[in-house]
């Protein structure tokens, strides 16, 4: 299995899924909530689905969730952040949370940019 991703990152997107995935067949009603309202939350409205992303991220590095920080650094490179819009949004999680947003920052945020990016090429 570990095969078929080229990377770390996408293993945890892969997993976080296929849990999603299981979760859903389990408890269809409580899945189809949650992603009803997720989807509403991100959707463009005074805020772009940009900015958005980025207080995402904040607030999963701040609570130190790695599934959400990778899925949501993915979300910004997907909505257009640059790489320096990326690490802003830490540098203020970082300024909120301490230590344990900025350990996430400077190692599983910078992972996540190196790998996608490489996928892009």
């Amino acid at each position: 299995m570990q095969g078929e991703f080229q990377s770390s990152t996408h293993q945890s997107l892969h997993h976080y899924k296929e849990g999603l995935g299981q979760f859903t067949q389990k408890v269809p009603h409580i899945a189809q909530a949650f992603n009803a309202f997720t989807e509403a939350c991100f959707q463009e409205g005074a805020l772009s689905q940009r900015e958005k992303q980025l207080i995402a991220l904040g607030i999963s590095l701040s609570l130190q969730d790695e599934y959400c920080t990778i899925y949501h650094t993915k979300g910004c490179i997907d909505q257009g952040c640059s790489e320096e819009q990326i690490l802003e949004a830490c540098g203020v999680a970082a300024a909120f949370a301490g230590g344990a947003a900025m350990s996430q920052a400077v190692t599983l945020v910078q992972e996540c940019i190196t790998e996608l990016k490489q996928q892009k090429h």
